[in-house]
């Protein structure tokens, strides 16, 4: 059997209600409607338990026409062209960098933040992921935001 993907676009409608009041309850912190967990979870009538347990799976889907900024994480080899390749990855792939972070090397690995404008990619989000991973020297890579 293939491998599962990792993400579905699914219609609102079709979600359980819960899915939408974390959305939603995420949207109120961001804006600053809600300055705690607990009043947001308050307020769109859901417990924090509920919250935490969704927070990090359910994320409304941005209009690829008007742009998308996605933070990626990687965890990378202390290795000399290893940050220079992923950073190749998008400017191949039509990939705008907005933001680098990288940490300190402790281990023989950094963690390095990469802010990106995604629109312009000429693949889905998945496959840069994937063609990073396949990279040596980048032993993790995930979304963070966006």
């Amino acid at each position: 059997m293939g491998k599962t993907p990792g993400y579905f676009i699914v219609e609102a409608g079709a979600l359980p209600e819960i899915f939408l009041k974390v959305a939603e309850a995420k949207r109120l912190l961001e804006t600053g409607e809600a300055e705690t967990v607990h009043q947001a979870a308050q307020q769109v009538g859901i417990s924090r338990s509920a919250f935490y347990k969704y927070k990090d799976a359910v994320r409304p889907f941005n209009d690829m026409l008007h742009g998308r900024i996605v933070t990626f994480q990687f965890l990378l080899k202390d290795e000399p062209g290893v940050l220079s390749a992923v950073l190749n990855i998008f400017a191949q792939t039509g990939g705008n960098i907005l933001t680098i972070n990288q940490s300190i090397p402790a281990n023989g690995c950094a963690a390095v933040t990469v802010g990106a404008e995604t629109s312009g990619l000429s693949l889905p989000v998945e496959e840069l992921m994937e063609r990073a991973l396949r990279m040596e020297g980048v032993l993790r890579c995930e979304i963070l935001a966006g």
